[in-house]
C-alpha cells in the first residue's frame, strides 16, 4: 500500500462527554511519610531538593582476596561513615545482597541447589573502635546491628569489618562464572540507606527487585590468584604493579585510543604473558558512586578502547571487554560499547558519559553495575547489541541519579528501556526498533487482560509480582516517557528532562520530585498527565465510534476504553490505496478522559479510516477501523 504523508489538515477537536476538568487541577496523590518529607524541607514541590534535604555518606576502605580454589572471597574494610541527618542513630542497617543465597532467605521464586550457599560470615565487627558481637547465622539480606554510642547527627563513626562468603556455582547477578571466571558483585557488607522518608531502609532483597544505595566512595584493592587478571568499577591504580609491561603498555594506549585495541589475547592468557607472576594486588579508586563491584577471570580475553564523551571538554571515557574467545557477540563489545556511550552523551538523554570507564563482562545475568555490565552471550547480535544498550543506559538511571529501584523501579528499568528503544532507532532504523520494542516489551502486557497487568506504575515494586512488576518496571513507564516527548516536542522534553536530571545527579530523587520537576522544567503543570499514567489502572485500548460524513469532512468519534492518555494516528485510506496520516498527541485527552471527536477533511473518495498508535499498541485493535459503505 503506497503511504502519501500529507501536510497537517485543519482538525478539530470537541469533547463530547465525561470531561472532568475539576479532576486535573488534582495534586498528585501523596503517602502520608512522602507528604512529611516535603513538609520537613528536604523536598520541594518546585521540583528541587529542599532546604533542609540531606544524605548520608560512606567513604569505604575495602581489602577483598579471592580463593580460586575454595570460590570464596575474604575481605576487610573501614567504613567511615557521616550521619548528615537531623536524627540520632542508635542503630545501624547493614545489606549483605549475597545472602539471597542462603537457603532461609525469602526468594521471589523457586531456586536450584546450586544457587545456594552458606552465605556471610563476619569474624569481627568494630564501631568506633568497639568490638560489637555479631552472629551471622540468622542473618538475611538486611540486619541490624545496636551501636554501643549512638551516632549523632552531623558526626562520623568508622566501622570496621571482616568478612567471607563462597561464591555461589550457580551465577546469577553474581557468583562462578566458570571454574576460571568469577564475578564478585554485592561482595562486601555495606551499610544502608537512611532517608529522609523511610528513615533505615530495610526492605530484603528477594531476587527481584534490584537495589538502593548511598553515594560513596571507593578505594579497595583485590588480591588475585595467580594467572587472573581483574576488571573493577573505577580506575585501576597500578597496571604497572599487576600486568606485565606489553600488556600495561597496550591498556595505557587504550585510554586513548579510538580503534580496538586486543590487550590480552587467549594464547596469551593461557601462556602467562599477561599478568605478572604470583599472587597480585589490583589497586582501584572510584569517588561518589553507588556501589563497587569486581571480576576476575584467567582465560578470558581482553580488549579496549576510548571514546570521546564530552565534545566541550575532550573528555574520554574508556570502555573494555571480557569474554571467553568462543562468543562470537563479544568481541563486538567494545565497538558497541564506544557507540552507546557517545551516543547516551550527545543524543538521549544528552548528558556526557559520568564516569571514566565502562566494562561490559560476559556472564549470564544481562545487569548493569556502576561502570561495569554482566551480559550473557547470544549467537543474535542483533539481540546481545540491544541487551548490551540496555545495560549501559543505566549508568545514568539508577547510578548517576541515585533512585530508588527497590520501591519505584519505573525510575530506572522505565528509562532504560526508553533510552533502549531511542538508540536502536539510530541503529536499526525506526521501523526495527518499533518493532523490537512491541515484541520484548509491550506485546505480553497489552494482550494479557489480567488484573496483574494494570495496576498503577506508582504502586511500589515490593507490592506487585510477576508479569505485574515487569509491565511496571519496563514498558508502562516507558510509554509514558515516550508519549510526554511526543506531546511536548524534542526541545521541551530534553529541556525538562535536563532539569531533572541537573537537579538531581548524585543525590536520592523519589517519584514525586521527578514529576515536579519535569513540570518546572517544560514550564507546565503536567499532573494531569502523572495522573493519568501513574497513579490509575488504565491501559490502552481506543476505538472508532461514529463517524458523521457531511460531503468531504468526516467527524470520527474517538473513544478511550482504556483510559491512557496515548498518543495515535488517524489515518484516512483512499479508495486508490494511498494513505493521509494525522498525528494526534496525548494533549488531547487533557479535558477529555473517554471521548473526542476528530474532524478530518478528505481529499478524495475514502475507503477506510483506521486508528494507530504504532508502539503504543491497542489492546483490542479490530475495533479501530471504519469502513466506508
Amino acid at each position: 500500500m503506497k503511504t502519501d504523508i500529507l501536510p497537517r489538515l485543519a482538525i478539530t477537536f470537541a469533547v463530547l462527554s465525561f470531561c472532568l476538568p475539576g479532576l486535573r487541577a488534582q495534586e498528585l496523590y501523596m503517602p502520608r511519610n512522602i507528604k512529611h518529607a516535603y513538609e520537613n524541607g528536604t523536598r520541594s514541590a518546585d521540583g528541587k531538593p529542599g532546604k533542609n534535604y540531606w544524605q548520608n555518606h560512606g567513604k569505604y576502605t575495602i581489602d577483598f582476596e579471592v580463593d580460586a580454589v575454595q570460590k570464596t572471597v575474604s575481605g576487610s574494610e573501614r567504613i567511615l561513615y557521616t550521619n548528615n541527618s537531623p536524627d540520632t542513630l542508635s542503630s545501624v542497617t547493614i545489606r549483605f545482597v549475597n545472602n539471597i543465597h542462603k537457603p532461609e532467605a525469602p526468594r521471589a521464586g523457586q531456586v536450584p541447589k546450586d544457587y545456594l550457599s552458606a552465605g556471610l560470615k563476619i569474624s569481627s565487627f568494630r564501631a568506633a573502635g568497639s568490638v560489637i558481637k555479631v552472629n551471622t547465622e540468622d542473618w538475611g539480606t538486611v540486619a541490624n546491628v545496636k551501636l554501643e554510642q549512638p551516632l549523632l547527627p552531623g558526626s562520623k563513626t568508622e566501622f570496621e569489618i571482616t568478612w567471607s562468603y563462597p561464591l555461589s556455582k550457580l551465577s546469577g547477578r553474581e557468583g562462578q562464572i566458570s571454574s576460571t571466571t568469577f564475578f564478585a558483585a554485592y561482595g562486601y557488607p555495606r551499610i544502608s540507606v537512611y532517608d529522609d522518608y523511610n528513615g533505615w531502609d530495610q526492605v530484603p532483597h528477594t531476587d527481584r527487585t534490584e537495589f538502593y544505595s548511598d553515594f560513596n566512595d571507593y578505594a579497595v584493592t583485590v588480591k588475585a590468584p595467580a594467572g587472573y587478571v581483574v576488571w573493577a568499577t573505577g580506575d585501576l591504580l597500578n597496571p604497572e604493579e599487576v600486568l606485565l609491561p606489553e600488556i600495561a603498555d597496550r591498556y595505557k594506549k587504550s585510554l586513548v585510543a579510538d580503534e580496538v585495541l586486543h590487550i590480552a589475547s587467549a594464547a596469551e592468557m593461557k601462556a602467562g604473558k599477561v599478568v605478572k607472576p604470583g599472587r597480585n594486588v589490583w589497586k582501584f579508586s572510584a569517588t561518589h558512586i553507588c556501589d563497587f563491584t569486581f571480576s576476575l577471570s584467567s582465560t578470558y580475553v581482553w580488549d579496549a578502547a576510548s571514546v570521546v564523551v564530552d565534545k566541550a571538554t575532550g573528555r574520554r571515557a574508556g570502555m573494555q571487554a571480557a569474554y571467553d574467545a568462543a562468543a562470537k557477540d563479544f568481541s563486538h563489545a567494545v565497538e558497541w560499547g564506544r557507540a552507546a556511550l557517545k551516543w547516551f552523551s550527545e543524543n538521549w538523554p544528552g548528558v556526557p558519559y559520568p564516569y571514566s570507564t565502562m566494562t561490559a563482562f560476559q556472564g549470564f545475568a544481562d545487569m548493569e553495575y556502576p561502570m561495569m555490565i554482566n551480559d550473557s552471550s547470544t549467537p543474535d547480535l542483533e539481540f546481545s547489541q540491544f541487551v548490551l544498550n540496555h545495560e549501559i543506559a543505566h549508568t545514568y538511571f539508577p547510578f548517576y541519579m541515585g533512585t530508588n529501584e527497590t520501591r519505584y523501579a519505573f525510575m530506572d528499568e522505565g528509562w532504560a528501556t526508553t533510552l533502549e528503544y531511542l538508540i536502536g532507532i539510530e541503529q536499526l532504523g525506526k521501523e526495527r526498533a518499533a518493532e523490537n520494542y512491541k515484541k520484548f516489551r509491550i506485546s505480553k502486557w497489552i494482550s494479557d487482560p489480567s488484573g496483574e497487568q494494570d495496576q498503577p506504575i506508582i504502586a511500589m515494586s515490593t507490592q506487585v509480582s510477576g508479569a505485574g512488576y515487569g509491565n511496571n518496571a519496563y514498558g508502562k513507564p516507558s510509554l509514558a516517557y515516550l508519549a510526554l516527548k511526543d506531546m511536548l516536542g524534542d526541545v521541551a522534553f530534553g529541556k525538562a528532562l535536563k532539569t531533572y536530571m541537573e537537579r538531581w545527579n548524585g543525590k536520592h530523587p523519589i517519584p514525586w520530585d521527578f514529576f515536579y520537576a519535569m513540570n518546572a522544567g517544560s514550564g507546565q503543570n503536567l499532573n494531569w498527565f502523572w495522573n493519568n499514567w501513574f497513579f490509575s489502572n488504565n491501559y490502552i485500548d481506543l476505538s472508532v465510534g461514529k463517524v458523521t460524513v457531511k460531503g468531504t469532512s468526516y467527524t470520527v468519534q474517538v473513544n478511550n476504553t482504556g483510559g491512557f492518555a496515548a498518543p495515535f494516528d488517524v489515518k484516512v485510506v483512499y479508495a486508490d490505496g494511498s494513505v493521509q496520516n494525522t498525528h494526534l498527541t496525548a494533549s488531547v485527552w487533557k479535558n477529555a478522559d473517554k471521548q473526542i471527536a476528530v474532524e478530518v477533511k478528505a481529499s478524495k473518495p475514502v475507503s477506510a479510516i483506521v486508528l494507530d498508535g504504532g508502539i503504543f499498541m491497542d489492546a483490542t485493535p479490530a475495533d479501530n477501523r471504519w469502513k466506508q459503505q
